[in-house]
């Protein structure tokens, strides 16, 4: 018997990365487990295999078809928006259009599956959205849009914990800092500025971030809500 037999997971952004070890986590604990992916079929069709879950295209920058997909998935127990893209550039050069999408896909979706998802998720649920330590801190140039949007975050999960607390819902964001993943290697070029500011010195591991969610997600959480979750290796300390 697993940690979350008999539960309906919905992970946003399941197919690479963090995400995939999240969808791993829970359908290896025993759940059904649907989740989304953008434009990695390959990579989605393969964890599907692998874990028995399902996986749809859903593009998180589309409102009607990130509240359209959620509706269509019922009653769930636990929801997880993982689905995010980064921006690098200058905040005075960076293209305007790039950063539009960024907040489409790092804020207004989390805000619609979210809320979307409320309507029918079963009483004591979890919603937990991925985050990150630049929601926190920022400690070099071009990141704006992003922190920016890593910030908005929380006030979402805030808001959320006090508008769905009455019926035992639980929101928090789990904030990752370096992790080693296709976006940002541990043997990346960025590694050793990366790891200078670490305690301790290595990239994060996905399974360690999946673990985290996994605990939010479990019956020893209950009282958990509103709240940001820092993995970071000692960054912000």
């Amino acid at each position: 018997m697993g940690d979350f037999d008999g539960k309906q997971v919905l992970v946003m952004g399941g197919s690479r990365g963090i995400g995939a070890a999240i969808v791993r986590r829970f359908a290896k604990d025993g759940a059904t487990v649907h989740f989304t992916y953008s434009g990695s079929k390959a990579a989605a069709e393969a964890i599907a295999a692998e874990t028995g879950a399902k996986a749809t295209q859903v593009d998180s920058a589309d409102r009607k078809a990130v509240t359209a997909y959620v509706a269509s998935c019922g009653a769930l127990d636990i929801l997880v928006i993982n689905a995010g893209v980064v921006e690098f550039g200058d905040p005075t050069t960076l293209a305007f259009e790039s950063v539009e999408r960024l907040f489409a896909i790092n804020i207004h979706a989390p805000y619609f599956a979210a809320a979307e998802a409320a309507k029918k998720m079963r009483d004591n649920g979890r919603i937990l959205i991925i985050g990150s330590v630049n929601g926190d801190t920022m400690p070099f140039p071009g990141l704006t849009a992003y922190a920016v949007s890593k910030s908005a975050v929380q006030g979402l999960a805030r808001g959320l914990s006090r508008d769905l607390g009455a019926r035992g819902i639980t929101v928090n964001v789990v904030q990752p800092g370096p992790v080693d993943t296709d976006m940002n290697p541990a043997n990346g070029p960025m590694k050793d500025m990366m790891h200078a500011g670490l305690s301790i010195k290595r990239h994060g591991h996905v399974g360690e971030v999946a673990a985290m969610v996994a605990f939010l997600a479990g019956p020893d959480a209950g009282f958990i809500t509103g709240a940001m979750h820092t993995i970071d290796g000692g960054l912000g300390a």
